[in-house]
């Protein structure tokens, strides 16, 4: 018996390091997409430029929309699907022209990411024109980026977390949930980036200045009868009350209650 329970006991202290073990590699990803995270918000936090990164997220978005619609062995001229689709995938993000077979023709794929580099660039800084300080478009990049890093990442906590709670059943699969789970989540990380660019890029291009309106002056003030008459003074009783013990006033010697002040009566003149 003292050896059964032994034995067992092994068991189970064995089974909780594993679960332990697990939840420290598991942690690891977490924490090393944390770190990611949160230096470049510490960026943005400690009121650095951000146009640099805006542009890096420019090239970044242009190279990888490029490199999907078109093949390396496939000539972008002759691509009207290509094309087709470089329009519907890079326009809604970044406000082009809409590029046409004649535009394109005779440019190599690396040819086009660098022209349409170029005129990101030069839309961009149409859009920094149109604000009449340089540091309110700065401080709009900084808002932007974090609002949408904030967004995302909270999003990638959830998604993580889910995963971690379906992970273990890949080990069915003879595969190993630690490397599944590590594989997955650097790929929904790399989503979750390309997600980032692309809508802080959406915002960036397509953000209206709008004129501020101010109130302007009455000519001249509005007032209220309240206003003109003041506070409001005692009504003042022009006749002397009669109380209904009191002599009547016609001269009758009988109490007024008696006499003119009983109901019916006529009024004293």
């Amino acid at each position: 018996l003292s050896n059964a329970i032994e034995s067992a006991q092994k068991k189970i202290e064995g089974n909780n390091f594993g679960i332990r073990k697990n939840l420290l590699e598991f942690d690891r990803v977490n924490n090393d997409q944390r770190e990611v995270i949160y230096e470049e918000r510490r960026k943005v936090l400690d009121g650095e430029n951000m146009r640099d990164v805006i542009f890096q997220m420019t090239h970044a978005v242009i190279d990888r929309k490029v490199d999907m619609c078109f093949g390396d062995d496939v000539d972008p001229a002759d691509s009207e699907e290509g094309i087709a689709e470089l329009n519907q995938n890079l326009r809604p993000i970044i406000p082009f022209d809409r590029d046409t077979a004649d535009s394109i023709r005779g440019m190599s794929k690396n040819q086009i990411k660098q022209d349409l580099k170029e005129k990101a660039a030069k839309l961009y800084e149409a859009k920094e024109a149109e604000f009449d300080d340089m540091e309110k478009m700065r401080e709009l990049e900084r808002v932007v980026l974090l609002k949408v890093i904030d967004a995302r990442w909270m999003n990638q906590i959830d998604d993580m977390e889910q995963l971690r709670q379906g992970i273990g059943l890949t080990a069915y699969g003879q595969q190993d949930p630690k490397v599944e789970y590590r594989m997955i989540g650097f790929d929904m990380f790399e989503e979750m980036s390309h997600n980032i660019q692309e809508e802080t890029l959406r915002i960036m291009y397509h953000v209206r200045v709008e004129q501020t309106i101010e109130r302007e002056e009455q000519a001249k003030p509005m007032t209220t009868n309240k206003e003109e008459e003041g506070p409001k003074k005692p009504v003042v009783r022009k006749k002397t009350k009669i109380y209904p013990n009191d002599p009547c006033p016609c001269g009758s010697g009988k109490k007024y209650k008696n006499c003119h002040g009983r109901p019916g009566m006529p009024p004293l003149e």
